[in-house]
């Protein structure tokens, strides 16, 4: 760095500079190019600083956005003589003409179909979404994070798309493009849950459909689309299992998991059965490849603080392969998972009954007494009336793996347990066995979340239920010392489990399941996982199960193995920590504050459930 062609107005922008929260503007526009300099080589400049002006042409990036999008707004209100064109659906804006259309199109050089959308999203978000146009101008908002936010409101009347946008506007800044689609997409289903349920079965009748294109690279590409969701979650399952196989015959060395899925998913498609696929793999490589190591993947119960073993699988967007070992941590009320808990055969066995589909359903909407949405990791929100028909598909295989979470008013976790029930061998290894007759093939982790507030009217109700095949009442005996006590849970068809349900340690934490070794036991991490949700880097996504039990301050330097120096790391996110200059730490339990090598500071907080 030459300091003698630095210019003093880069200390502006460092990480609590005056000009690195400062609007964007066509002043600041002015700064930043002079300050750049020829080539944009930003003579002078140091990493901290270089980083606070790509902050700031972001914001300006969106601010020219919002600008445009103002000037065709404007365009609009010019028009004379609107009218609709014929091939207009009726619920679209009818503000302006085909002609402004045309012309839009010209001058953007787009086709009439974008310019018509471009049209569209600036009404809108001068319209009905003002909050998000905000956004956008002063650039927390990326053009592409708002244009998503306006497509997720389209269908909500003016009163819901302003109720939903209330609900969101303070949660957005610094959320990913994924992260803003799955806020908004949950809003939207809170204030119009039965709409969502609407618009979902009618684009599952009208709108099913298989497309095969040829991708950029030649490779072809091949989906469907707007399926219903139940299918399509366990023809995914599916795909998964068969993938696992491939990986566990180990007659495909070097092959990624999604190498592997891509395959399993034509073999299902095209009736090739796996063995088929296995030897002619084996015959390609001249004989039996046992030998040769499998590919690699996530390994949750992996190096914890030493340096991590093998790539990642993707960009941690949270559809890589599933990590390490099936069990996601046992049962909370024990040190070793549940031999009791709803479980299926192991991957060696059967690896086609494993859960792979991560499900969190408010409680309340099993029950009767309300109509909230839930989620899923790999789908998205969750409109109520699939909650109820996922979760009892769910708790038809005797695979899957059931839980209770407790929330403060937030959504954050407070408590979780895991349903049990105590068998006889016999009875075990009769549950472990193929489902029953006319089960559908889903077997899910179901995570059924409730508020605090309702766990405590449901100590109290004496009519549950309200005819819900669904029950969740007090269970007779002590509960957990600080806990929220001892549950039964008793699922469509009768079937009683036993929850008993402990703090999660979040804001606080009384070490009760501290490990004195280098590895955490299965309630620790299984706790942990909860109460992260995902990885705590805040731009991955990659589920916490997925994840590595990661000390923020090391083992080896006197970190404690405890839910007070532990946090869910994706693999990759888990090397970036360990980077030089990285720093992560707990101010509290569940808060995860990240220091970057230029010195800024972000703040992961705790996973905010559906409840």
């Amino acid at each position: 760095m030459d300091h003698a062609l630095r210019d003093e107005r880069l200390a502006g922008f460092t990480a609590g500079g005056a000009r690195y929260s400062c609007p964007p503007s066509a002043e600041l526009a002015g700064l930043l190019e002079s300050l750049s300099g020829p080539e944009w080589r930003c003579p002078g400049a140091t990493d901290d600083e270089i980083v606070g002006m790509v902050h700031r042409w972001a914001a300006i990036e969106s601010w020219a956005g919002a600008a445009k999008l103002g000037a065709i707004r404007e365009l609009v209100r010019h028009e004379d003589n609107p009218w609709q064109p014929a091939d207009r659906a009726v619920d679209e804006p009818t503000a302006w003409s085909e002609s402004l259309t045309a012309e839009l199109a010209l001058a953007l050089a787009a086709s009439a179909g974008s310019a018509d959308r471009v049209a569209w999203l600036a009404w809108e978000l001068g319209t009905r979404l003002p909050g998000i146009d905000a956004l956008l101008t002063d650039g927390t908002l990326t053009y592409g994070k708002a244009k998503a936010i306006a497509e997720a409101f389209k269908h909500l009347t003016d009163e819901n798309a302003a109720h939903a946008e209330s609900l969101i506007l303070g949660k957005l800044k610094g959320k990913t493009y994924q992260q803003v689609l799955r806020l908004a997409t949950a809003a939207a289903s809170r204030v119009d849950p039965d709409g969502d349920e609407r618009r979902r079965k009618a684009a599952e009748k009208q709108s099913a459909r298989v497309r095969l294109w040829r991708e950029q690279s030649g490779a072809a590409a091949l989906a469907g689309f707007d399926l219903p969701p139940d299918e399509a979650l366990a023809a995914h399952a599916n795909v998964c299992a068969r993938a696992e196989q491939y990986e566990g015959s180990r007659a495909f060395p070097g092959a990624k998991m999604d190498q592997l899925r891509a395959m399993a998913y034509l073999d299902l498609l095209n009736s090739v059965t796996a063995e088929t696929r296995i030897a002619n793999a084996r015959t390609r490589t001249g004989g039996d490849s046992s030998g040769d190591e499998p590919p690699i993947s996530e390994d949750d119960g992996g190096p914890v603080d030493g340096p991590p073993a093998g790539p990642q699988d993707d960009d941690g967007s949270g559809n890589g392969p599933e990590a390490g070992p099936d069990d996601d941590g046992g049962n909370p009320g024990g040190g070793a998972p549940d031999p009791g808990q709803p479980a299926g055969p192991s991957p060696s066995s059967n690896a086609a009954a494993r859960p792979r589909t991560d499900l969190v359903i408010p409680l309340a909407t099993l029950l009767g007494l309300g109509n909230r949405p839930g989620e899923s990791h790999q789908f998205g929100p969750l409109d109520p009336a699939l909650c109820r028909d996922l979760a009892a598909i769910a708790a038809n295989s005797p695979a899957s793996k059931l839980c209770v979470t407790v929330t403060d008013p937030d959504g954050i976790a407070i408590g979780h347990g895991c349903a049990r029930v105590p068998r006889t061998p016999e009875q075990t290894r009769q549950a472990r066995q193929d489902p029953r007759p006319g089960s559908a093939a889903l077997p899910a982790r179901l995570n059924l979340t409730i508020p605090l507030t309702d766990l405590q009217n449901l100590a109290t109700s004496a009519n549950a239920s309200r005819g819900s095949p669904w029950a969740f009442a007090p269970h007779p005996g002590t509960g957990p010392p600080s806990g929220y006590g001892n549950w039964t849970l008793t699922i469509p068809g009768g079937r009683e489990f036993t929850v008993r349900l402990e703090p999660v340690p979040t804001f606080a934490c009384d070490h009760a399941h501290e490990s004195h070794a280098y590895q955490p036991n299965d309630t620790l991490r299984h706790l942990v996982q909860v109460r992260d949700g995902d990885c705590t880097f805040p731009p991955c996504s990659r589920h916490a199960r997925e994840s590595d039990f990661e000390h923020a301050i090391p083992y080896d330097k006197g970190g404690r193995t405890c839910a007070c120096n532990a946090g869910a790391r994706s693999r990759r996110c888990h090397r970036i920590k360990q980077s030089a200059g990285w720093q992560v730490t707990q101010p509290k339990p569940g808060f995860h504050q990240w220091i970057t090598p230029t010195g800024r500071t972000y703040t992961q907080e705790p996973k905010r459930y559906p409840a």
